[in-house]
């Protein structure tokens, strides 16, 4: 294509299905197919698959920024005791590798250190990074795991790094402080357009996020912590929904399950702590854009449903400064009100 307290284990296990069969070599060529030209974002809450309670909830580029502030406000915990917020910031990158994205995942890749740089400036008492990417599908160019969910340490394939990223330095598979991020996100986040055209970001997600990812031995052994912000990001110029391949003109399922099952996922794994989490996304958002992206209306909705902590930019912008700029004021505030885990 373009190109509460709540059990983690029970809302994975319906959502991790047979992997969809690829699209024509990873290319896009059914862009489109299946969307009612008709049919703008403002009129999207009458689809079933739009969340009309949650598509005005969040934040968007669009919409008034947040104040900095000058971090004096502090969040409380469970018992009402001030706290200092945040000390530790997991980062997760969701990137389409679908045949479409090469420049997208160009204009990330630039953005990049400017964002992490002003997130270490603004969350100064922050002691500790995890940053981990992610693709679309099961990503065939990865050294060592290769399941849904596990995190890049190299890249192959078209429009790629075709770098060897990984293991980073503390010998993880995901990146710290302590790594020269801007060299290797850039190795790490070029995943490369030779993907499955059957995208399914939410699935992967979920799978990074199942407790045995980060356990010992696992793929992503260290990384989802619980004493961390989680903060999603998610880039796609598709919907996580495709109702007929473009090319082979079969049914292509995209991610099992719906946005509230793939938020009670992401919630169950921050022990249900819903203000432990943002979700940042780059988005395909309306009919008219010159990218080709398609309207991701589940995704938007998904985005929506975290509230204040959701954020969503237009993936088709020709750089992504001003949405990592715009999206600072939603992590300082998500990091200043954390709840520590008891």
């Amino acid at each position: 294509m373009r190109a509460s307290s709540l059990s983690l284990t029970s809302f994975l296990i319906p959502l991790i299905p047979l992997f969809g069969i690829s699209a024509c070599s990873g290319d896009d060529g059914g862009r489109g197919d299946g969307l009612d030209s008709s049919t703008g974002i403002g009129s999207l809450g009458s689809s079933d698959d739009v969340d009309t309670t949650t598509e005005s909830t969040g934040s968007s580029t669009g919409a008034t920024k947040l104040d900095m502030g000058g971090g004096e406000t502090m969040g409380t915990g469970g018992d009402g005791a001030m706290d200092k917020g945040c000390e530790k910031v997991d980062l997760l990158f969701v990137i389409d590798n679908s045949g479409s994205m090469a420049d997208e995942q160009v204009n990330l890749v630039s953005s990049f250190p400017g964002f992490i740089t002003a997130i270490q400036d603004q969350l100064a008492d922050t002691e500790g990074y995890h940053i981990g990417v992610i693709t679309s599908d099961l990503y065939a160019y990865n050294n060592g795991c290769q399941v849904e969910g596990a995190m890049v340490i190299s890249t192959g394939g078209t429009d790629s790094s075709y770098g060897i990223c990984g293991p980073y330095a503390e010998g993880h598979n995901y990146m710290t402080e302590m790594d020269n991020l801007t060299s290797t996100f850039s190795c790490a986040a070029q995943v490369g357009t030779a993907g499955d055209g059957n995208e399914r970001p939410m699935q992967t997600m979920l799978a990074a996020l199942a407790p045995g990812m980060s356990a010992p031995g696992g793929c992503n052994e260290g990384f989802l912590r619980d004493d961390a912000l989680l903060v999603i990001v998610i880039i796609t110029d598709e919907e996580d929904d495709h109702e007929v391949d473009g090319c082979l003109q079969l049914p292509q399922p995209g991610s099992s399950g719906e946005p509230p099952a793939w938020y009670a996922g992401v919630i169950a794994a921050k022990g249900g702590i819903e203000t432990n989490v943002v979700v940042l996304s780059l988005l395909g958002q309306s009919l008219d854009n010159d990218c080709g992206a398609v309207v991701a209306s589940k995704l938007i909705g998904f985005t929506n449903r975290f509230g204040d902590n959701g954020f969503t930019g237009d993936v088709c912008a020709g750089s992504y400064d001003e949405f990592f700029t715009a999206a600072l004021p939603v992590v300082d505030t998500a990091c200043e009100n954390y709840v520590p885990v008891p």
